[in-house]
């Protein structure tokens, strides 16, 4: 069984004295209805489960009023041997995106308090017309990502001790032992194919089989275009899947600022901009935005019609390249592919630290793939997918930018350089 952080993101939600509804919500098959059920099973006497897609005819318990009593008694009337216990019961929506009346619902939960209550959904496919009102101000959100890297290593029998001893390297800034350090490359490398989706990871830590691992990320990929199918507007649907399967030829060109060109000769924004927002708010993608200027406050300099993507989950990003990218990135061999993967897996690490992503880019002549708040100064982070750290864009930025300080992420140990120092690609998770 995979060990997940957010686990005890839920057990302090459940300790906290005044509680709202908590609604969960990621992408398809990040493992939320897994972890929820696991969760209320664990620490409540009383489990109610309501999925909308797996039994629709639920919807019909808030087809009616909305106050609290008469969804009881609904609840009780259309699930068989349930009870209702105030305080000891947690009632899960699962799907809630198939149901807004459910979602408007919440309101009147967190208000009524006698009952735990998590909605968990991709939250594609509503209707907001269809919504009498959002329960703005009476929910708390969580967004739940794929398996971090260190979640990754937990899976594959590195200890959290483990992992303590190489933050203290990270830390003290000091070497590596060999030893560890090339391990720890190798995990690394494992993780940008195989990703952190739960199932790809369990497959992956039983067998070692990449060609299943394949399988079942190409098996979510097509997933993912069903829910395109399924959930984007019939404007958006073409345009939507468009979009996504453009991800790695975008990400393949040297300058990576995401161009509508690629999906057709005169694409535009207002074209195509609706649609690639509708990836992201599936959690299928990240925006990284251009900036203005390095300085802080970083959002505040940000560009909103320059930005790269990047997919969520590197190992499906792989899975979309033709056959063999799983043995190049093993054998550290990829072409014109291999920094975009380098900078992806970064991407989607800083994501699930919770930085929101940016890059400088200024007339051609510079470019920086990430600007981060780190220690709270403008940093500069440069990714390396090889030994060969020297670089021109991170002196420049630094001598003419009034950029503090700059971390390149590359296989190399750390090493200090002034006011720059190399770090081990996989000790981007302490940053």
């Amino acid at each position: 069984m995979l060990e997940r952080k957010i686990e005890k993101e839920l057990i302090n939600w459940k300790n906290k004295k005044y509680k709202m509804c908590l609604v969960v919500k990621g992408a398809r098959q990040v493992g939320k209805t897994f972890i929820i059920d696991k969760f209320a099973r664990e620490n409540y006497k009383n489990y109610i489960y309501i999925n909308f897609d797996e039994t629709p005819s639920y919807k019909d318990i808030f087809n009616g009023n909305l106050d609290i009593n008469t969804i009881i008694k609904q609840i009780t009337v259309n699930i068989p041997n349930v009870e209702l216990i105030p305080n000891e019961t947690i009632i899960v929506l699962d799907e809630i995106q198939n149901c807004p009346r459910a979602r408007t619902a919440l309101k009147f939960f967190s208000i009524d308090k006698r009952f735990d209550v998590i909605a968990s959904g991709s939250l594609l496919g509503i209707n907001y017309k269809d919504v009498p009102s959002f329960p703005v101000g009476y929910v708390e959100n969580l967004e739940m990502h794929s398996l971090d890297f260190e979640e990754f290593l937990w899976a594959n029998g590195i200890s959290k001790k483990g992992i303590g001893y190489i933050k203290e390297y990270f830390d003290n800034k000091e070497e590596v032992p060999e030893a560890m350090h090339n391990k720890m490359l190798e995990l690394f490398k494992e993780y940008i194919v195989v990703g952190g989706m739960p199932r790809v990871v369990s497959e992956f830590v039983e067998t070692h089989n990449f060609s299943t691992v394949l399988k079942i990320q190409r098996d979510i990929i097509d997933n993912y275009l069903d829910d395109i199918a399924k959930y984007a507007l019939e404007t958006e649907k073409a345009k939507a899947r468009e979009c996504f399967l453009s991800i790695p030829k975008q990400l393949a060109k040297d300058y990576k600022k995401f161009q509508y060109s690629l999906l057709e000769v005169k694409g535009t924004y207002r074209k195509f901009g609706g649609s690639l927002m509708w990836l992201y708010d599936a959690g299928i993608v990240n925006y990284c935005y251009n900036l203005r200027i390095p300085e802080l406050p970083l959002e505040g300099n940000s560009i909103n019609d320059q930005f790269k993507i990047y997919m969520k989950d590197t190992g499906l990003l792989i899975s979309m390249l033709e056959d063999g990218a799983q043995k190049d990135i093993i054998d550290g061999n990829l072409g014109i592919y291999k920094g975009a993967i380098y900078e992806n897996i970064i991407a989607d690490i800083f994501t699930k630290l919770n930085k929101k992503l940016y890059y400088f880019e200024y007339r051609n002549t510079l470019e920086m793939d990430f600007i981060i708040r780190y220690n709270n100064k403008v940093t500069a982070v440069e990714v390396k997918s090889a030994e060969n750290t020297k670089s021109k864009s991170m002196k420049n930025i630094i001598n003419n930018w009034n950029v503090q300080q700059g971390i390149k992420l590359s296989t190399k140990n750390i090493i200090i350089e002034n006011n720059v120092i190399n770090y081990p690609l996989y000790m981007a998770i302490f940053l």
